[in-house]
This record gives structure tokens, sequence and C-alpha cells, in this order.
């Protein structure tokens, strides 16, 4: 949700249309959070809006008052804790960090990251990479009440995370469940390659989640449908069961005992159909899956 007008007004407006949990962002998405690691030290200013007391104050009164369930936090798209340009890389940790202790300021568990980009280098160079900028942000962060959640990743280009084993490497690089954990995303998944549709498929890939992450690491999940095939590697997020996963995948996830207690949060395109949002009619979809809701 957008949180223009303050952080308190993405809340009211998940509430209005029908959400349970909200998702937002702390800083600009397309901007860095945290300054120029490269300029002198006298000129390292960040640009970004502080978050006051009342802020956090509105917030979680907005929280209690709607009675939303769970909130989280998205990283900035630039971050890249694969990168092999080492300016970048400290860059992002930088960054990472500035967006962690934002999300603790308004009082949101969780902030979820894309874990990088190798680029230029490999896959292997890369996976050290973020292992590395993951615990040098652990040796800073302390003993904060917040944790860096990792997003699967459809694999485009030379993005990592798309397996679920690059996922678990960089978990236990950092072995600190309290502050790193997962978060899933559906159009991802389904893009990188992990067959959903079928209950014995679904049921696999579970397993095979469980078996390397460990489905106590999951601590959100993003709902969306592919605008790409199966296996695409591409990620196009579409309108649930618009798209090619169709509407099983969602069937299945909602009525999974194993996951349908993780807070979900919806990352489809924003828009209206008629006299309603995409968001609202998404929801509806979504709910009409599990009996008795």
């Amino acid at each position: 949700m957008s949180v223009a007008g303050g952080y308190h007004v993405a809340v009211d407006k998940a509430r209005q249309e029908t959400c349970d949990c909200v998702q937002v962002f702390t800083a600009p998405p397309r901007a860095w959070p945290s300054a120029d690691p490269a300029l002198p030290p006298d000129q390292r200013k960040s640009r970004l809006k502080p978050i006051t007391q009342e802020d956090a104050e509105r917030f979680r009164k907005s929280m209690r008052e709607q009675r939303l369930v769970a909130a989280v936090a998205h990283g900035s798209y630039l971050l890249n804790l694969a990168s092999p340009d080492d300016v970048l890389w400290q860059r992002s940790i930088d960054s990472l960090l500035v967006e962690l202790r934002r999300a603790e300021q308004l009082g949101i568990p969780g902030v979820v990251i894309h874990p990088g980009s190798y680029t230029t280098s490999d896959e292997a160079t890369g996976l050290r990479r973020i292992a590395a900028g993951l615990k040098e942000a652990q040796r800073q962060l302390g003993a904060a009440s917040v944790r860096c959640l990792l997003e699967t990743t459809a694999g485009q280009g030379s993005n990592l995370g798309y397996r679920f084993e690059h996922l678990a490497e960089m978990l236990d690089a950092v072995a600190d469940p309290d502050h790193f954990g997962v978060c899933i995303d559906t159009c991802h998944m389904f893009a990188a390659g992990y067959p959903m549709s079928k209950s014995s498929e679904f049921d696999a890939t579970v397993k095979q989640l469980d078996t390397t992450v460990g489905l106590t690491n999951i601590h959100a999940i993003h709902l969306n449908d592919s605008r790409q095939p199966f296996g695409s590697r591409k990620d196009r997020h579409e309108q649930i069961g618009e798209g090619e996963m169709g509407i099983e995948p969602f069937r299945h996830l909602l009525n999974d005992e194993r996951l349908n207690s993780i807070p979900m949060y919806l990352e489809t395109p924003k828009g209206e159909q008629g006299d309603k949002s995409w968001d609202r009619i998404n929801l509806e979809t979504l709910r009409k899956l599990v009996p008795d809701t």
C-alpha cells in the first residue's frame, strides 16, 4: 500500500480494501535509503525523511484500530548484496540496515529484500557475497527486534534466490533465525520452475521447501499470479487466477495447514475493474477458495 500521506494512511487504505495484512515501503523503492559510501564521510548525508515518534505512534495506533493482523516492509529494489562491485555492495548493506531500523521504529517485524544479482561474476561468488553481506548486517544489527526476509525470486537474469537451496545457503551463513528468514512469492516460484497446480505437485514443492529452507523460517508470503509461463524465469505479476498459474495453486496454498497461518500479502498489479479495485477483487477470489470464509 502507498504511504502517501503517512504510514498510518497505508493501514487505513488496507482495511478499506478488506485486507488483513499490509505491506509498505519505509523508503522510496527505487532510491537508495543510505548515502553513497564512495563520498567523503562529511558528505554522506541521507536525504531520507526521518520517521518521527509521531509517525510511529500513528502507524501502531492505526494497526490496532483497523485490526490488521500483520505488517511487513519491502526493501529498496536497488539493494544488491551479490554485487561484485565493492561500493555497491557496501551501499546495499548500509541501506539494508537503514530499512531494518526504520521498520523497527514503526513496529514492523520484517523487511523483505531481493537477495541480489551476481552480474559480472558467477553464481557461487554471488552467493558468497550475499552471505558476507548478511553477516556484516548481522554484526551491526545487534539485538534489534526486526527480521530480514529473503525473497524467493524468479531467476531473471543473474538474480539469485530462485532455488530453495540458494536461500538455505544464505540462512545457514548467518544461522540466526531471530533476525533472518524467508518470504516466498507464488509468481516467482512458478516462474522458477516449482510446480504447484496439482495437489501432489504442491505437496512435493512444500516438502522440498521444508527440507531446504525449513517452513519455520518462512514469515511472509506474496500472493500473485504470473503473466509468463511455468519455468520462464521471468518476473511478471498478474491478478489472481488471471495468469498462467490459474486458481488451483492458490486453493492448495490457502487450505494447507503447513502454510496458511503465515501472513500473506497481495503483490498484484494495481488498478480497477468496473467499480472495484483489483485488490478487493483478488481478495474476494482468494476468500472463495477457503470454506466458510
